[in-house]
């Protein structure tokens, strides 16, 4: 990924764009337009997690455009949950969410974190199995009843994440 020049912290006064950001992303995959009413509230970035100094939410930013951006929360003493990873959509495809999740997983590292835990949209399963996912199982949707999303775990130990 060519032209990234700085990952920073999100900042409180950021929700609304990571929110369209979010939405954006979430769109790429060609989902109905019922389908994103439906599953608008779960795809807002509250100023509440923003603020929250246990959450890390980190953007990364191309010639001074937000490109892309994850969220960690801890889950427990030595699993850090991504909570979000999105990239903007002229992005997708080019290495930037490779770059987000290696940037997720070292910062989950420091953070004391053994493992790293997520829920996946389906059309990013592959993604996570390509960069060291397990599929641990999955997760039922908040807007979807009936609809189950792929958990992962990433080992955070061992190798380097570079």
């Amino acid at each position: 990924m060519r032209n990234i020049v700085l990952f920073r912290k999100a900042r409180v006064t950021e929700t609304i764009l990571l929110t369209d950001l979010t939405v954006r992303s979430k769109a790429y995959w060609g989902y109905s337009e019922h389908f994103m009413e439906a599953c608008a509230n779960e795809l807002v970035v509250p100023k509440e997690t923003l603020e929250n100094p246990s959450f890390s939410y980190m953007i990364v930013e191309s010639k001074a455009e937000v490109v892309g951006y994850y969220g960690l929360e801890p889950a427990s003493d030595t699993e850090i949950e991504l909570s979000a990873l999105f990239v903007e959509p002229k992005f997708i495809g080019k290495g930037l969410g490779k770059v987000l999740l290696i940037h997720a997983m070292n910062a989950a590292i420091e953070l004391g974190g053994k493992e790293l835990t997520l829920q996946s949209d389906p059309n990013a399963e592959g993604f996570y199995l390509a960069n060291g996912g397990v599929l641990t199982g999955k997760r039922e949707s908040q807007s979807f009843p009936g609809r189950y999303l792929p958990t992962f775990s990433i080992s955070l130990q061992g190798d380097t994440h570079a």
